[in-house]
């Protein structure tokens, strides 16, 4: 009974396997979005690359609904619909016209491909990272992008809603999900179990491999570079123009300098 009650949940050691390169993994995220997510066409690349992989997952469970992955079928949980609302207002309803998965994304989802048809019950390794990661990581890049957004912007639902889970408490999803993996791996076999554990790794090593992949981050980091720096000259020259006016308001009153007799006889 002892030995039950101090037995680590499943979860608990999927956290602790990869949490060195999870942590490697935010401060990547923060570094390559942290200071322009509020830009509408980064945003809408890290939705496009992501979306490839939610959708594979999730049609993946389906495909898997009657093994013991079907428990992982989380009503609310699924963001496909979500995505693809999110780019229809980012990009154009037209955006998928032309459009092709780009490498480091194909790359991604050839692994998901080889892995389902090894072992599907590795992809789990991928459901639990990823909606968690929504869940929480998610929701705090989402606070942070509103901050950063205009009283208009925040107002309106629409390009938030793969962050948006309506009367769903996120509190209750990650619960359900936590609670979906143990009962999972309460039925796997020793081998099997530490298989999942171990894909863990894969799945931040690959997010980390399409989140490099993101455009437009340059691009909008030197055009507030420029901004910051045309501010800072307007100060610089208001500063000095402020100075000048200053300086030439002063009046040197009498001839203090005068060198005559008598001039400076009251000094």
């Amino acid at each position: 009974m002892a030995e039950e009650s101090t037995k680590k949940l499943f979860s608990q050691e999927m956290r602790e396997i990869t949490r060195s390169i999870h942590n490697k993994s935010d401060t990547m995220v923060n570094a390559k979005l942290g200071v322009t997510m509020s830009d509408d066409s980064v945003w809408a690349e890290g939705l496009l690359v992501f979306y490839e992989i939610f959708k594979f997952l999730e049609e993946s469970l389906d495909r898997h609904k009657d093994s013991l992955m079907g428990d992982l079928l989380i009503p609310g949980m699924c963001r496909t619909a979500a995505f693809e609302s999110d780019l229809d207002h980012y990009l154009g309803e037209s955006w998928r016209e032309g459009y092709a998965v780009r490498p480091e994304v194909e790359a991604y989802l050839e692994h998901l491909k080889c892995i389902e048809e090894k072992n599907p019950y590795l992809l789990v390794a991928y459901v639990y990272h990823l909606y968690m990661g929504l869940f929480s990581g998610g929701q705090i890049l989402r606070a942070k992008r509103f901050m950063s957004l205009s009283s208009v912007d925040k107002s309106e639902s629409a390009g938030n809603n793969v962050t948006s889970y309506g009367e769903i408490s996120i509190g209750s999803l990650k619960k359900q999900l936590k609670a979906a993996i143990n009962s999972f791996a309460e039925n796997l076999d020793i081998e099997t179990r530490q298989a999942v554990l171990e894909e863990g790794v894969n799945v931040f090593k690959l997010n980390n491999t399409i989140i490099a992949s993101v455009k437009g981050v340059d691009t909008v980091l030197r055009r507030r570079v420029l901004k910051l720096l045309i501010a800072v000259i307007l100060i610089i020259l208001f500063v000095v123009a402020l100075v000048y006016q200053s300086a030439s308001s002063i009046e040197i009153e009498g001839d203090v300098f005068s060198m005559e007799p008598g001039k400076n006889s009251e000094l």
